[in-house]
């Protein structure tokens, strides 16, 4: 199922300034195949839902190896199943 995820991964107890993690999770999104839009609070994200799913996993497990031990994840998935619809879609509709 092909959907649009809007995700925020928020490292825990790493101190005030989680831009070092960010960046780590930047790199596996730039090398996932998946299109993602970094914005200021999270990242979008469209593909299919189990891509997405995978791609979270990939994002814990190098936060694990990096040493963080404890991480607040949202996500939020919109789908629809009338017609594709890509997020560059969405904004224009709104245009």
């Amino acid at each position: 199922m092909k959907v649009v995820a809007d995700l925020c991964i928020v490292p825990m107890g790493v101190g005030p300034s989680v831009s070092p993690y960010v960046r780590e999770i930047k790199t596996i999104l730039e090398t996932s195949g998946l299109d993602a839009e970094m914005h200021a609070n999270g990242t979008n994200i469209e593909g299919e839902l189990a891509d997405i799913c995978r791609l979270i996993e990939l994002c814990e497990e190098r936060l694990s190896q990096i040493g963080v031990q404890r991480v607040f994840y949202t996500m939020a998935f919109s789908s629809r199943r009338d017609k594709a619809q890509s997020m560059a879609d969405k904004l224009t509709a709104v245009s």
